[in-house]
């Protein structure tokens, strides 16, 4: 994505918007805009933040080249001037962000942006395209993950993917949210994640018979040979021919250290039992039995409820689509103006009859409350940024919507942690992006704070997410204020 400018990667509104604060005397007022989500995906008890080095590169790389100007010029709504001006933009902000791998909940910004009006206009679009689309995947491949029980789960969907990029991203979101592998061979390189695959049924169509395919595999792949045994008859052919290949690799003295079955159609419950049985029987206990198929959390949760002997998932379409679910719902919002006499932020907020979609004004930071004790997730607090808390004070936690709702805190009963870190400053990048597997590492700590009913796929609890006492007040009075006008 570094090598691509992507400036253009914009909505035609973003430029309009931007030529109308140019020409507009004093309009281009330093802002506030939160990138945020409303809804989990899938009804799921938390969502999965990536996409953040990729938002890096672009902001890193925001420029028109003289081809941008030219097409612009084309469209035939913006004036010389400001296409002259177009020719040294750059970003000159500042913006925060929560760490990739991070787990996060509706209404709390992802990304903050604090920056010229133009600026913060323009790199909207581009945000909510990369964070929308890898958050999507990342939570989808977390149930995924969670469906298998400790198994391993290889991501195998490039080639149902919309398009090359959703791909390449894809499989990155999904290496962070737990999976082991991908069949990407493009993001195994781009980002150093591991690479895993088999063979296809063609491999075994195109030798004569189905033994001498699995020798010749075999033979090749000593070390990693998982052999597809669905091609002809699974029980009475494909089975039989693989334990009869792991015998011969036994008797040569080579080592059977990841070797296996992959089972890729039919009914994969009473398959995989009847395969543990033969291979089981032969002394190859410790097999690999792989399955694929069209593969999802219900389905993989459903196998696993019926005692398959599956211990390898390869998911492909559902997992890189996020097909039962397949947008993100993150929108970007207006938080805060500058006022240049008295240098402080101006609140604002938008209104809406539904009470969703009112939105959080100011300048806010977010905090993790975590039981100390326990060290899982007790809330998140949303709070402005010169709020300031002490560990051993109380701290009153209610419902922003049913304000009777109250959990108190006694001190030293709880840690805190602030999710919104720097990551641009005056438009130089101040943060550097942790490596995928390093970020998977993170991901699955950050998991391991989340109480097991708020990661069950189904009605899963919900954690809340309080606003401080004066964002709130704040909030009311903005509402009084737009109410009584």
């Amino acid at each position: 994505m570094s090598q691509r400018n992507l400036t253009l990667l914009t909505d035609l509104y973003e430029l309009t918007m931007m030529q109308g604060y140019f020409h507009a005397e004093n309009a281009n007022e330093t802002v506030i805009f939160d990138a945020f989500f409303r809804t989990n995906p899938d009804g799921n008890g938390f969502s999965i933040a990536a996409g953040l080095e990729q938002v890096i590169d672009y902001v890193k790389n925001l420029h028109f080249d003289q081809e941008d100007i030219n097409y612009l010029r084309t469209v035939g709504l913006f004036t010389e001037d400001f296409l002259e001006y177009l020719k040294t933009f750059r970003f000159t902000g500042d913006i925060y962000a929560v760490p990739e791998g991070t787990i996060v909940f509706p209404r709390e910004p992802l990304i903050k942006v604090i920056a010229p009006i133009m600026q913060a206009q323009l790199v909207e679009t581009a945000i909510l395209n990369i964070i929308n689309h890898q958050s999507l995947i990342a939570t989808k491949a977390s149930r995924i993950v969670h469906a298998a029980r400790n198994d391993g789960v290889m991501e195998f969907g490039l080639r149902r993917a919309q398009g090359p990029d959703a791909g390449i991203y894809g499989a990155r979101a999904a290496m962070i949210a737990g999976c082991i592998g991908t069949s990407n061979v493009l993001c195994g390189q781009m980002f150093n994640v591991p690479v895993k695959g088999t063979h296809a049924h063609s491999w075994i169509m195109s030798f004569p018979d189905e033994l001498t395919a699995f020798r010749t595999y075999a033979k090749l792949y000593p070390s990693a040979c998982i052999l597809l045994v669905d091609t002809y008859d699974t029980l009475k052919s494909g089975v039989p021919h693989a334990i009869q290949v792991f015998k011969e690799m036994r008797e040569a003295g080579i080592p059977l250290t990841f070797y296996g079955i992959r089972l890729d159609s039919g009914d994969l419950a009473y398959l995989s039992k009847e395969a543990k049985k033969m291979l089981d029987a032969e002394g190859f206990t410790d097999a690999v039995i792989s399955a694929s198929n069209d593969l999802d959390e219900h389905l993989i949760s459903s196998l696993k409820d019926q005692g398959a002997t599956i211990n390898s998932w390869g998911v492909g379409t559902n997992l890189i689509t996020s097909k039962d679910c397949p947008s993100f719902g993150g929108v970007y919002k207006l938080a805060a103006i500058l006022d240049r006499d008295t240098g402080k932020f101006i609140p604002k907020i938008k209104l809406s009859e539904n009470e969703e979609k009112i939105t959080n004004p100011g300048n806010k930071t977010i905090y993790r409350i975590y039981s100390r004790e326990s060290h899982k997730v007790i809330a998140d607090l949303i709070c402005l940024v010169d709020e300031h808390y002490d560990e051993t004070n109380s701290l009153l936690l209610f419902d922003p919507v049913a304000t009777w709702k109250k959990t108190l805190l006694a001190p030293g009963t709880y840690t805190m942690r602030e999710l919104l870190i720097p990551i641009f400053k005056d438009g130089v990048c101040v943060y550097e992006s942790p490596k995928v597997m390093e970020i998977r590492e993170y991901c699955q700590k950050e998991k391991e704070t989340l109480w097991e009913e708020t990661k069950r796929l189904v009605n899963p609890h919900e954690v809340h997410v309080d606003l401080s006492n004066e964002l709130w007040h704040m909030k009311q009075q903005l509402l009084d204020d737009y109410h009584f006008e």
